[in-house]
């Protein structure tokens, strides 16, 4: 979408302390479209473009609740596949065949020694420890619920529901890894590479984010925010004009991140040579087991999460998408892959759509793009179907209105999510 002018970035991109090698891409800047990410050589269809790790990334909080468990660093999930698959089928007993493909290391996890959460690893712990969790580390009072930032956290779950779209975590890492950087202009400045806008487009973004019904809680949580974190070096970011900034900013370049030992199990199972009869076996086995999961837990898988990706934040938006973010390690390293071939000097763009919202009508794509990222897309797709009318289809407006519904219906949905 429109972002904020910026010089061109060459060759790569500093993230972490680590260098992002860009050969295949320049970004690119110009005042009316703001960043873009360009070929510079060919890319095939399949190649993996780049692959980044998120400045922060967090686990949903609903998600984190119902027991999702996810590295708190990399959010890698931390169940096994045969775990995992008896939860959200809700069959303690089952096995899993082939159980040696799962990819989790149990053994590897570690405890932070204060407060008690987990990561995947030693490495991941001391990452933590080392760019936010000092800060957000809460010790003895991890279950504290008069803690602030246990406060923070509680009040951020009543005014956003399953499904989510953010988290307040994300906003506190930004915040934590600045307090506890040594040069903390370079950390604001890598934030800063992300876009800003007027104070009217981020108060539009921050209550779509929260909830229409939400639209007067903004300044309950801005408190709640600044009695947790607060810090000089940040102040712009506490007043209620900066807060709205920061929501802004996850809003529009949040990236979602899903981790599941489960999947990698199933992609593990899939490649594995057996003869005829044992292939359809073990493929019956697995479609069961979806069926079991979906008629248990629904459409809740994953550990889900959302992550701050520099290079990524540069991909413009696109219905007819010629590369798509995936997270095939179980973790939080994003790999961009091309969906075609692209050519040198070819813009690669992501969607900011699903899938099934990419196939309606050209009206219904621009009012999901305008309420969410505040643009009007001039994809080809998009002049190709100009002509069209303004018209949203009979199921699609019925889909609204279920919506509206469920806006309303907060307390009914939270009792629905503890079933998970």
């Amino acid at each position: 979408p429109h972002r904020s002018s910026s010089p061109p970035v060459c060759e790569c991109v500093c993230v972490n302390g680590r260098m992002i090698h860009c050969s295949l891409l320049n970004v690119l800047s110009s005042m009316f479209q703001g960043k873009g990410l360009f070929a510079k050589k060919s890319i095939k269809k399949g190649d993996t473009i780049f692959t980044e790790r998120p400045l922060v990334s967090a686990q949903f909080l609903w998600n984190e609740l119902y027991k999702y468990k996810a590295c708190e660093y990399c959010l890698r999930a931390l169940e096994t596949a045969e775990e995992n698959a008896r939860r959200l089928s809700g069959n303690p007993a089952l096995s899993l065949p082939h159980a040696e493909l799962c990819c989790v290391h149990p053994e590897l996890h570690q405890a932070c020694p204060q407060c008690q959460v987990m990561y995947c690893s030693s490495e991941c712990r001391q990452a933590a420890a080392d760019q936010y969790h000092k800060v957000l580390c809460l010790g003895p009072s991890q279950d504290d619920p008069n803690h602030p930032i246990n406060k923070l956290k509680n009040t951020w779950r009543s005014m956003h529901y399953p499904p989510e779209t953010s988290s307040i975590m994300l906003m506190a890492k930004m915040v934590a890894a600045v307090k506890q950087a040594k040069d903390k202009a370079h950390w604001q400045k890598l934030f800063s590479h992300f876009c800003s806008r007027t104070a009217n487009e981020e108060e539009e973004i921050a209550h779509k984010l929260l909830g229409e019904q939400f639209r007067g809680q903004l300044a309950v949580l801005n408190g709640l925010f600044t009695a947790a974190l607060y810090d000089d070096h940040l102040s712009r970011w506490f007043v209620p004009e900066g807060f709205c900034s920061l929501f802004a900013l996850v809003g529009t370049n949040g990236q979602g991140i899903g981790t599941s030992s489960l999947s990698q199990w199933v992609h593990g199972c899939d490649a594995l040579e057996l003869p005829a009869q044992q292939r359809a076996q073990l493929d019956s086995f697995i479609d069961q087991l979806y069926r079991d999961i979906e008629k248990e837990t629904g459409d809740f898988l994953n550990c889900e999460g959302s992550g701050l990706f520099l290079l990524q934040s540069s991909c413009n938006h696109s219905c007819i998408p010629n590369a798509e973010a995936s997270f095939p390690d179980n973790n939080f390293l994003l790999h961009l892959s091309a969906l075609s071939d692209i050519s040198p000097g070819e813009e690669i763009c992501i969607s900011y759509l699903e899938c099934c919202q990419r196939d309606r009508s050209r009206h219904s794509r621009h009012k999901i793009l305008r309420e969410n990222y505040l643009f009007i897309c001039s994809c080809p797709k998009c002049v190709s179907q100009m002509d069209e009318p303004d018209l949203t289809s009979e199921e699609e407006e019925e889909e609204e209105e279920g919506e509206a519904e469920g806006e309303t219906e907060g307390d009914e949905m939270e009792d629905e999510m503890t079933d998970v």
